[in-house]
C-alpha cells in the first residue's frame, strides 16, 4: 500500500515509479527513522492516540526492524519501498498488523525526513570531530618528535625563511582545528527537532514537541513549521564546512606530494599508502595523497549542487529536496572514510630531517635577518633591504652564501656591517629572531605545541562525551 494512493485512480507509470524512488539511498537513514518513530510513538501514547499495548507493540516492532537490518543486508533489498519511511511502515505492519498504520497519525514525511537528516548530520559531525581530534593529534605527535629540526618555509613556492619543522606541522593543526570549530557551530544550529511540524502547518494532534525533542537529544523544538519542513540550511552549512575541510586536506596532500618528490626529498612516502607503476618498476606513487586531492573536487561539487538545488525553491517542502540527500551523503561519507586513512598516513610517514635542515641553511633564507641586523644599527629598513639585496646579488655572482662574503665587501655596501654580522646569519640566530607570539623561535614553538596539545585533548574529551 502506498502512503498516499487513496486519492488516485490510476497506478504510477512503472518507469517513473522506479525512477522517483529514494529508498536506494535514503536507507542510510533507517536508524534515525526508527529513533524518530519511537519518539513519535511515545508522543502518540501521551496524546491518547495509542494504547499502552499498542505502544509496546510498535516499539518492539521498530526494534526488531533495526535488528533485522543489522543482521542482514538483504533485508534492505526492497523493490516496492518508495523511501525509508514507506519501508518502515511496510515492515512494521508486516510484524504487528494494522496497529502499525497508527504510527503515522499526526505526522508527515516532510517532518520525518527533516528530522532524520538532522540526526544523520549530527551523528556525522560527532564522528568527524572525533576523527579530526585524532588527525590533529597525529600532527602534534610528529611536531613533538621533530624537536628543534628546521626546514625552509615557502612563499610563492620559493624558499623564504627557515622555520622549525614543528612550526610547519602546527600550522596544519590550526587549520584543522578551525574545521572542527565550524562543524561544532553547525551542530549547535541544527540541533532543533522538526517533529510535530506536520506537513507544513503543524501537527493536527496535541503532541508534546518538547518531549519528542528531549527524547532525541535535541536542544529544543523548531520554532516554525513552515521553516522546519523546508529548511536544509543545516545540510548546506555542513557540506560547506566539509568542502573547507576537503580543501585543507587537498592543500596538505599537495604539499606532501611536492615534498616527497626527488626534487625536494623531505618526505619518504609510506608504502602502506602508496602504489607502484604498472610500467616503471622504480616508481612509488602517492595514491592516497592524489585521491585526497581528487576527492576535494567532488566534495566542493557537492556543496555547489546543494546550493543550486535550493536557490529557487519556494516555501515549503518541494520534491526537489530529495535531490539534496545524495550530495549530503556522499560528502559526509567521503570525509568519514578519508580522515582515518590520512591519519594513518601521517603516523607512518618519515621525514628526512637532515635534508630539511640542510635546505634551511642555504638559499639566502637569512636575508631578512641580515636586513634586520642593519635596522638595529639605525639603517632605515628600505635602505637595509636594498643593501642586503645587493649583497645577495654579489654572493650569487660568486656562487656563495652571505656568510662567505668578506667584511670588506659588505662594508662597501654599508659601513654599519661589522664582524658581529656573521653571528646573526646562523640558523639558530635566524630562528631566534622570530621571538613573537606565533613565531618560529624555539621557545615560542614550545608554547604553541603545549597549547595545541591542550586544544586537541579538550576536543577529544568533548567528542567522547558526545559519543
Amino acid at each position: 500500500m502506498k502512503m498516499w494512493s487513496g486519492r488516485f485512480r490510476q497506478p504510477l507509470d512503472p518507469a517513473f515509479e522506479r525512477w522517483q524512488r529514494s529508498f536506494a539511498f535514503d536507507r542510510r537513514l533507517l536508524k534515525y527513522e526508527l529513533a524518530a518513530s519511537q519518539a513519535h510513538a511515545r508522543a502518540l501514547k501521551n496524546a491518547g492516540v495509542l494504547s499502552s499495548s499498542e505502544l509496546i507493540s510498535i516499539l518492539q516492532g521498530l526494534e526488531e526492524i533495526g535488528q533485522k537490518a543489522t543482521q542482514s543486508a538483504a533485508f534492505l533489498e526492497d523493490d516496492e519501498a518508495e523511501d525509508v519511511h514507506h519501508f518502515v511502515e511496510k515492515q512494521l505492519v508486516a510484524l504487528i498488523g494494522d496497529a502499525g498504520y497508527k504510527l503515522h497519525s499526526g505526522r508527515s514525511r516532510n517532518e520525518q525526513i527533516a528530522t532524520d537528516l538532522r540526526l544523520f548530520v549530527r551523528a556525522a559531525i560527532d564522528q568527524l570531530r572525533s576523527d579530526l581530534a585524532e588527525w590533529a593529534a597525529a600532527f602534534v605527535e610528529r611536531a613533538e618528535q621533530a624537536g628543534t629540526a628546521a626546514m625552509p618555509a615557502y612563499t610563492h613556492l620559493q624558499r623564504a625563511e627557515p622555520v622549525l619543522v614543528a612550526h610547519w606541522l602546527l600550522a596544519y593543526v590550526e587549520m584543522f582545528l578551525r574545521d572542527a570549530e565550524r562543524l561544532a557551530d553547525c551542530r549547535g544550529r541544527l540541533n532543533l527537532c522538526p517533529l510535530g511540524s506536520g506537513a507544513v502547518a503543524g501537527a493536527t494532534l496535541a503532541l508534546d514537541r518538547r518531549a519528542m525533542a528531549a527524547d532525541l537529544n535535541f536542544d529544543a523544538a523548531t520554532a516554525n513549521s513552515i521553516d522546519a519542513t523546508s529548511d536544509r540550511d543545516f545540510a548546506l552549512e555542513f557540506v560547506n564546512a566539509l568542502s573547507m575541510l576537503a580543501l585543507h586536506l587537498s592543500r596538505w596532500a599537495e604539499e606532501m606530494i611536492l615534498f616527497s618528490s626527488q626534487e625536494w626529498g623531505f618526505v619518504q612516502l609510506p608504502e602502506a599508502y602508496s602504489t607502484g607503476s604498472s610500467a616503471m618498476p622504480q616508481k612509488k606513487n602517492a595514491d592516497l595523497l592524489e585521491l585526497t586531492r581528487g576527492r576535494a573536487g567532488r566534495t566542493i561539487g557537492n556543496a555547489a549542487a546543494l546550493q543550486v538545488t535550493m536557490k529557487g525553491l519556494p516555501l515549503a517542502y518541494n520534491k526537489d529536496l530529495q535531490e539534496t540527500q545524495e550530495p549530503l551523503f556522499e560528502a559526509a561519507e567521503t570525509m568519514l572514510s578519508l580522515l582515518p586513512l590520512v591519519t594513518g598516513w601521517m603516523k607512518s610517514v618519515e621525514f628526512d630531517r637532515a635534508r630539511m635542515q640542510s635546505a634551511a641553511e642555504s638559499g639566502f633564507m637569512n636575508a631578512w635577518a641580515a636586513a634586520t641586523y642593519l635596522v638595529q644599527r639605525g639603517v632605515p629598513f628600505r635602505q637595509a633591504h636594498e643593501q642586503v639585496g645587493k649583497a645577495v646579488q654579489l654572493a650569487l655572482d660568486q656562487g656563495c652564501e652571505l656568510r662567505d662574503l668578506s667584511l670588506e665587501e659588505l662594508q662597501k655596501l654599508n659601513p654599519a656591517f661589522d664582524q658581529s654580522f656573521y653571528s646573526c646569519l646562523t640558523l639558530d640566530a635566524v630562528l631566534a629572531i622570530h621571538d613573537v607570539p606565533g613565531g618560529t623561535a624555539p621557545a615560542r614553538v614550545r608554547q604553541a605545541l603545549a597549547e595545541a596539545k591542550k586544544k586537541v585533548e579538550a576536543m577529544r574529551e568533548e567528542t567522547h562525551a558526545h559519543a
